[in-house]
């Protein structure tokens, strides 16, 4: 294809959603909150210190995160991935409400659903647009994982039962080095760690050593183990950043590098992604990662299509299968038993029920739910004011909607 064709395909693609936004009616109404969190303002970005906990500069910030902080480029696909928009959206009914009532509820930066590869709806509040790479939060753990995955079928992590210090020998000795793969994966290490997004918990503990100290010092510093490794589900980010060494370690790349080669390239990614990094240039895998929410739903679709593309199998299906699957897992990790609702596999949260669904989550609302049988999903990036989603109900009648859409093709 001549030079010029291919430049005015791509301006194309690139206006496409700018057209579905304008033509959906989404600016014709406040979106919530929108006032306190920086309209007039024009969506303010936070500095280091302020860009995660005050919400006055929460859109700004979750949609610049790499203006703020240090970080690695992901290159986009020479050949991105195409991805379609229905003709008509259709009228999606939660408990009631509409897609238009959902946003006007909640504070929802993006949303989109895709069904077999079709986008049905892509919305947009608080005037982000296509073109910015808006924040994963924790959805970025799945990620870290696929590329564990990816690292197992090609024989540089021979197995999930090896010890993290097997590929990570700087943590060999400490606790999390002496965890095996298998039992990071699930969170299930034992070792005592506090996640609240409070200030005071050991998540900022940890990041405060980090930088004092160093990513490895700060991990050995979280020496005591509670529950024998494999046994308990509790959720701690930092053993995601063990991965990410583990992956460092058994490939002789960075995750940057690597997921680039293996996931953000071949998926056909149509922009650049970032990773912000820590003072010694290691990816924070535990999230951070930063992508435009058409490049998200292209992830959402990959995983709905159990990581083929056009033919190639771009994520191992056995190890992705098992990755989302809770009947893969022991019992303790289980829908009900992890948590009151969700199960947690190998980085990602497991739905109950008969039919093979999942989730990648993130705080502050970042979300994507897939369906494999119904080749469905649902991408959301958000600035809600509850870390957690539970306080303020977000997390209910997101899965609300999430339910319904999967009713409307199929069955729960």
């Amino acid at each position: 294809m001549p030079k010029a064709s291919t430049y005015r395909r791509r301006n194309l693609i690139a206006v496409l959603p700018l057209l579905w936004v304008c033509c959906s009616g989404a600016s014709a109404r406040a979106a919530p909150d929108e006032e306190l969190l920086g309209r007039d303002q024009g969506y303010p970005v936070g500095t280091r210190t302020t860009w995660f906990y005050d919400e006055r500069v929460r859109v700004g910030s979750f949609s610049h995160l790499d203006s703020i902080l240090p970080h690695h480029r992901l290159p986009r696909a020479d050949k991105p991935r195409e991805l379609p928009v229905a003709a008509t959206p259709p009228a999606y009914l939660y408990q009631g409400r509409t897609i238009d009532d959902f946003l006007a509820r909640r504070r929802i930066t993006g949303l989109m659903v895709i069904k077999d590869g079709v986008v049905q709806v892509e919305r947009y509040q608080y005037d982000r647009t296509p073109a910015q790479r808006l924040l994963s939060n924790s959805m970025a753990k799945s990620i870290t994982s696929i590329a564990v995955g990816i690292a197992l079928q090609e024989g540089r992590i021979r197995s999930l039962d090896d010890n993290a210090a097997v590929y990570a020998p700087e943590l060999a000795g400490s606790a999390y080095g002496e965890t095996p793969i298998r039992a990071l994966l699930r969170m299930g290490s034992g070792v005592q760690f506090s996640e609240r997004y409070d200030g005071s918990d050991d998540l900022s503990k940890y990041v405060s050593r980090q930088f004092r100290d160093g990513t490895i010092a700060a991990l050995r510093s979280f020496g005591t183990r509670d529950a024998p490794a494999g046994q308990r589900f509790k959720y701690a980010s930092v053993e995601t950043i063990v991965l990410g060494l583990v992956v460092r370690g058994a490939t002789g790349q960075g995750l940057s590098s690597y997921v680039t080669e293996r996931l953000w390239q071949p998926m056909g990614a149509e922009a650049d992604a970032t990773w912000t990094v820590d003072p010694g240039g290691i990816e924070y895998a535990w999230g951070n990662f930063n992508a435009t929410l058409r490049d998200w739903g292209r992830l959402a679709m990959l995983l709905a299509d159990d990581g083929v593309r056009d033919g190639r199998q771009i994520i191992p299906r056995d190890y992705l299968i098992e990755a989302t699957d809770f009947r893969r897992q022991p019992a303790a990790f289980a829908p009900g038993t992890a948590t009151p609702y969700y199960g947690y596999a190998y980085q990602f949260w497991t739905y109950p029920g008969s039919s093979r669904r999942f989730a990648l989550l993130g705080v502050y609302g970042q979300s994507i739910f897939v369906d494999p049988q119904l080749r469905l999903a649902l991408v959301i990036t958000a600035a809600q004011r509850d870390a957690t989603s539970t306080g303020d109900g977000f997390g209910a009648e997101r899965n609300a909607l999430w339910r319904s859409l999967v009713e409307r093709y199929g069955s729960w």
